[in-house]
């Protein structure tokens, strides 16, 4: 208790003296940008932290300073108690109680300071509050969950539009038709309105030349995303990137990872080198996922697992995602979601007693603050399945290096999970079921129908050996070099993690090193130009 106490005062004054150096930041930027001229960008803020410096509201405001400081006009549309209830202000255990506002609003105001709220000038923030729409109100008073989910108003999908942000929150897939989650759901659907209504408006205003977004599937920003595109405006996305304090800009769904890559790139040595570096460490478990560091101590497999394994035939792991994560609406395409798929497997595990499946859950299903509601240790308890001979379960808090595993296997199975892409790497076969960022290119197995999964997993245990076409490895390594060294944008000159390794903090630096960043200048170019959102060698 003391030390949460201690780590609580020490973040408190971690902030304070961040936001005391944000907002030193802001004023300089106002003092130093030229006058703009153009038409402006949009940033938009609604979903990027409540009472701290997120590391995607880190991004917004340094690309927005960047583009300030360079004379391109910007627009921010930020939260006034715009909703009556957010997606980071929902209370899980108490549906109805009121979001944080009065924090989140006055982080936001810390960010913005110094900004101009003069239209005149080019910059300024249009601060958006909320207002109850009673006729919309009345209309989805009374629906069922499954009817909130599909409902459109005046054309525009607001169930469809709150669904991922929903999901994200109560950290499960399958809502229940309860009053709760119903309630929850409606407000969602009437804030989504309230968006839609106030950025339909701003565009009428700005005329942007573009709107840029947080991931854009929490339903404030996927409202605003869905408003910017019917009129024909680039809506820009971001998210995290793929290394430590790094960013991820794309015109397409930041969650999908749609990685342009180009079909004459071929790696040189130089190249490969640094691939092969980044692969040691990862696969000694020295790696970070959003901040955070799950497998600090990777062991090998021990003795009682291999003498278990040397009863069976072959081994075949089943790597697993979490079920609420914004990557598994894109990944939807063949099941319905994970579990589903999950269902087709076990009915070939009870088909194949001479096969070992190591069923391994997600590290990030138990993450603190972030724990899922619907898990595989869920589902496999469900449906007993540990209580098969030929099934092991690796818990999210075990540390055995599904690296070793992939090596003594047969052949892999996944939804969505990078961890595929990794196997193919190391000349695995690996069978995909879900839409992942590198099935966009050649890299795995990936078959389109749940017939044709069937037919490959049982041809896969069958056979005697698996062909792997060579491309598979080829492409993946490209992919993830691309993914890693070229779209993944750095901000570590400018940003260092916080007390909590999932936020951030300013660093000291001038405003001519922002400028100069190749990072901004990547952003700028893929705003203003459309070109690729991707850094230099």
């Amino acid at each position: 208790m003391k030390e949460f106490f201690t780590q609580r005062i020490k973040r408190g004054l971690v902030r304070r003296l961040n936001n005391f150096k944000i907002a030193r930041m802001a004023q300089l930027v106002t003092r130093n940008s030229p006058p703009p001229s153009g038409a402006p960008v949009i940033f938009f803020k609604a979903s990027t932290g409540i009472d701290d410096l997120s590391w995607n509201s880190g991004f917004h405001l340094l690309v927005s300073w960047g583009f300030r400081l360079q004379g391109i006009p910007v627009v921010y549309f930020a939260c006034n108690s715009g909703m009556s209830h957010c997606v980071l202000g929902t209370n899980r255990d108490h549906a109805q109680k009121e979001p944080p506002c009065k924090s989140c609003v006055y982080q936001s105001k810390t960010l913005y300071t110094g900004t101009q709220v003069d239209m005149e000038t080019g910059t300024h923030v249009n601060w958006f509050n909320y207002q109850k729409d009673t006729q919309l109100a009345t209309a989805i008073q009374n629906l069922s969950m499954q009817d909130l989910m599909t409902f459109e108003w005046q054309n525009i999908p607001l169930g469809p539009l709150c669904l991922p942000g929903l999901r994200w929150i109560l950290r499960i897939h399958h809502l229940e038709d309860d009053e709760n989650t119903c309630y929850l759901l409606r407000e969602y659907i009437l804030s989504a309105w309230n968006v839609a209504q106030k950025f339909d408006a701003l565009l009428d205003q700005t005329q942007p030349r573009a709107v840029l977004v947080f991931n854009g599937q929490f339903f404030p920003e996927a409202t605003a995303r869905h408003m910017a595109l019917k009129r024909g405006i680039r809506v820009i996305t971001h998210e995290v990137g793929f290394q430590p304090a790094t960013a991820f800009f794309t015109e397409g769904e930041a969650t999908a990872s749609p990685i342009p890559l180009p079909n004459d790139f071929e790696m040189n040595d130089e190249q490969n080198a640094k691939l092969d570096a980044y692969l040691a460490k990862r696969f000694q478990g020295d790696f970070t996922m959003a901040g955070i560091k799950f497998w600090a101590d990777m062991k090998g497999l021990d003795e009682s697992f291999l003498k278990k394994a040397a009863g069976f035939k072959q081994i075949v792991p089943v790597f697993t995602n979490v079920i609420f994560d914004t990557s598994q609406p894109h990944a939807n395409t063949v099941f319905e979601d994970m579990f589903d798929w999950l269902d087709l497997v076990l009915e070939e595990i009870r088909l194949h007693p001479e096969t070992l499946f190591v069923i391994r859950a997600h590290p990030d299903e138990l993450r603190v603050r972030k724990a899922s509601r619907e898990t595989v240790a869920g589902w496999a308890k469900a449906r007993r399945v540990t209580d098969l001979p030929n099934v092991v379960f690796v818990s999210p808090q075990e540390t055995l290096s599904s690296y070793e595993l992939i090596l003594k296997s047969k052949f892999v199975m996944v939804y969505n999970s990078t961890i595929g892409l990794e196997a193919s790497i190391m000349g695995a076969a690996v069978l995909c079921a879900g839409k992942a960022r590198f099935t966009q290119y050649p890299t795995v197995f990936f078959p389109q129908t749940i017939e044709n999964v069937r037919r490959k997993m049982k041809q896969f245990l069958a056979a005697d050996t698996i062909d792997v076409p060579l491309e598979f490895k080829h492409n993946a390594r490209r992919f993830l070099y691309y993914q890693l060294f070229k779209t993944s944008l750095p901000f570590g000159e400018f940003l260092e993690p916080s007390v909590r390794a999932t936020q951030t903090r300013l660093k000291s630096f001038e405003l001519d090193e922002l400028m100069k960043s190749e990072s901004v200048k990547a952003i700028k170019d893929g705003v203003l130009e459309g070109r690729d959102f991707l850094l230099g060698e």
